[in-house]
């Protein structure tokens, strides 16, 4: 060992991010194995580097006894003291053992180690670093793709993207850049394992706080987001600030803003709508851009029938249901979608079902009426004739 190896540590600390202590710590634990695998003792053994010269000592550690019982653990007081006439027993002393030949085998059996311990610190940094990525967006380059996979290089690793969290239909080509959400960081036993998606909701939202400086600030808040990844999206946004105009600021001026995210996103469009604490005007802005004309809510369930004209039908389901659907996911309420017509011939029905109701309930009183009537006319008439008996009888 020499300054060689210090400048070699040193170069994998610049380098690799790998603090030099980490290094060192590995060499040490080199050092120990190899000297037990050769030596057959490492009980007691000690290893000093000297971060100075890049020097290696090894060090037996042997305890001061009245009485050696084993040499390779103890030394006798007498044979201490002429070393040192202050040693006591008990004492511990250390006697450097570093053999001149430890050899080409001891020395590939410390590379072996430090290699192996080099290797966990760097994955413990990776893992750290992407860690902190997790839920957040970076800018990739494509490398290859597999059956499985394509794979990403985010610079120190290579993250996966599944079918799964792929754009559907958008194709990648090898160095192609593209902007990925890190959905998952694992750490397995081989390596740290980084999972990206393109297809996840919050990749918009993150291209929203990218894009839109007042969405990043907190000035605009994004409540919630449907999504349809790689043919359309729904995002519900509102201030706090009455002032500010939470679609407008979002949509910029001549569609930028927005146009920006569909760039990337490979034209994916964009339905930008005000949330609303009223469910009944959310719900209408989330079928934009159909027209509502009413919102009728289900007692006690997240469920509502809305009315729209019956020439915007088509426009407020949307293309194989995807504008109610998308609106469903936005708001949390399960949409049935009615046209005008049909809704005044059910509300129409109701009320004749409901009249009749009225009816029967008017027929079913007045019938008890009269047979009230009648029982207490007859029940009259019996006490009459009783009365009229007893007299007679009198």
């Amino acid at each position: 060992m020499n300054k060689e190896m210090l400048g070699a540590l040193d170069a994998l600390e610049r380098e690799k991010g790998i603090s030099k202590s980490i290094v060192i710590e590995a060499l040490e634990a080199a050092m120990v194995s190899a000297y037990k695998r050769h030596y057959g003792q490492a009980q007691n053994v000690e290893v000093e580097f000297d971060d100075k010269k890049g020097d290696v000592h090894i060090f037996s550690v042997k305890e001061v006894t009245e009485e050696v019982m084993d040499s390779q653990l103890e030394v006798s007081l007498k044979e201490a003291l002429k070393i040192n006439g202050a040693y006591e027993i008990g004492d511990m002393i250390r006697f450097e053992v570093t053999p001149k030949d430890f050899g080409r085998i001891a020395a590939q059996t410390a590379k072996q180690v430090i290699l192996q311990r080099v290797r966990e610190a760097e994955r413990s940094i990776i893992y750290n670093e992407f860690s902190a990525y997790e839920n957040e967006i970076m800018q990739g380059i494509v490398e290859r793709q597999d059956s499985r996979y394509i794979y990403v290089n985010l610079g120190k690793i290579e993250a996966v993207l599944s079918k799964q969290d792929q754009i559907p239909n958008e194709v990648y080509q090898p160095h192609d850049r593209i902007k990925v959400y890190i959905s998952k960081v694992e750490n397995t036993s081989k390596g740290p394992q980084v999972y990206v998606s393109r297809s996840h909701p919050d990749l918009l939202k993150r291209l929203f706080e990218q894009e839109i400086p007042e969405v990043y600030d907190g000035e605009v808040e994004i409540i919630s987001i449907a999504r349809e990844a790689g043919d359309r999206a729904k995002v519900a946004v509102t201030a706090a600030n009455k002032d500010i105009d939470p679609v407008g600021t979002c949509v910029g001026p001549k569609g930028q803003r927005v146009q920006a995210i569909v760039n990337e996103l490979k034209g994916e469009n964009m339905d930008i709508v005000e949330w609303n604490e009223d469910p009944a005007v959310f719900i209408s802005n989330a079928l934009n851009p159909a027209q509502v004309i009413d919102v009728i809510f289900e007692p006690n369930q997240r469920a509502c029938t809305v009315v729209v004209p019956d020439f915007q039908l088509s426009l407020a389901i949307g293309k194989r249901g995807q504008n109610a659907r998308l609106a469903a996911k936005l708001t949390g309420y399960k949409i049935d979608i009615k046209p005008e017509s049909e809704w005044e011939k059910i509300a129409a029905e109701n009320e004749e079902e409901l009249l009749e109701e009225v009816l029967e309930a008017n027929e079913e009183l007045v019938v008890e009426e009269i047979l009230e009537d009648a029982i207490d006319d007859i029940s009259e008439e019996v006490t009459e004739e009783v009365e009229l008996v007893e007299e007679d009888e009198e």
